[in-house]
């Protein structure tokens, strides 16, 4: 097979966004969001999110990992220890209580399972919760629009100019798909393995994000590093292939990046993270650097994919769009 990038034949499907795709999305952020209201002049009862200070003591000795500050705790919710959050209803704020519990048997922490303690806590606000209503309120909150009709308007145009933006992600993954079917290329093992190590030392970098090594995270998901590798090979031999793909594009249509490229691209990182483009240089390393190069490489490639492509344009509706 001939190695292919120019005249590929793909579907860009279009994906309608319905009147039902914008209530669908309403009800979405009606379930996801619901309206605080600070609750003074009563005490607190069940169903009531209490923000609070506490501090656990044990036998008369405060112990490790039982105290927080400006907690927040639904009271009725069953998070904290069983009668712990009983012992707050009927509380003012600014009010100090002491709360009496037992640990349960099987609790965690074999040094307090079973034993009895006291959590001295103090009630700083009082909140509930409730829907909010499909009006004007809603619509200026959510949309920054006078209306409910506004607001329907600006959401179905955001909820379409994202559908379309994955669409074109969809469509350029096929073309690129094609093309990478069409070149030759077996990476030999010494470039898997090396592709293999560099992608688990970005899991290990990941991982350390989350406050675990990668050692800890076999240990929770009862995997080994072997195992990991193994899993790791196919799509280590898909990068391999797809950077060889993006190196002979380049180099047969003379593509590079160049110093107004990366001006370019440092001024978007920037914009897209809220920081001065300087400050950003100043951090980037070398690494980063080049992987800002090599991202502007692969946009530059694919849009000359793209644009050499013979595309066919479909419109369709169903309920089940990229927007959800």
């Amino acid at each position: 097979m001939s190695f292919v990038y120019r005249g590929l034949e793909a579907v860009f499907e279009r994906h309608i966004v319905t009147e039902h795709d914008v209530e669908h999305q309403i009800e979405h952020i009606l379930a996801e969001n619901q309206k605080v209201e600070h609750v003074t002049g009563r005490p607190t009862k069940l169903g009531d999110e209490v923000i609070l200070d506490y501090a656990g003591f044990c036998e008369g000795e405060q112990f490790q990992g039982g105290t927080a500050e400006n907690q927040p705790l639904t009271l009725g919710s069953g998070r904290f220890i069983p009668g712990f959050e009983e012992q707050l209803v009927g509380k003012e704020i600014g009010e100090e209580v002491s709360v009496m519990v037992t640990f349960p048997e099987e609790y965690h922490a074999p040094n307090l399972a079973g034993k009895p303690a006291e959590f001295k806590c103090k009630i700083h606000e009082i909140h509930t919760y409730s829907k909010y209503e499909l009006n004007d309120e809603f619509a200026k909150e959510f949309g920054q629009c006078e209306t409910m009709e506004e607001f329907r308007e600006k959401l179905k145009v955001s909820m379409q100019e994202y559908s379309d933006e994955n669409s074109e992600i969809e469509l350029q993954d096929k073309l690129f798909a094609k093309v990478a079917e069409s070149f030759d290329f077996t990476p030999s093992e010494e470039e898997i393995e090396k592709e293999i190590d560099e992608q688990m030392v970005r899991l290990s970098e990941d991982m350390a994000q989350q406050g675990l090594s990668l050692d800890m995270y076999c240990q929770f998901s009862g995997t080994t590093k072997e195992q990991i590798r193994e899993e790791i090979r196919g799509k280590a031999t898909e990068n391999l292939r797809a950077q060889a793909v993006i190196n002979k594009i380049a180099e047969i249509e003379n593509l590079s990046v160049d110093e107004q490229d990366m001006e370019k691209a440092f001024a978007m990182l920037a914009m897209q993270n809220g920081m001065p483009v300087e400050f950003l240089k100043e951090h980037c390393d070398e690494g980063i650097k080049k992987e800002i190069s090599r991202s502007v490489l692969i946009g530059k490639v694919m849009r000359l994919i793209r644009d050499a492509a013979v595309i066919t344009f479909e419109e369709c509706k169903h309920e089940h769009c990229h927007c959800h």
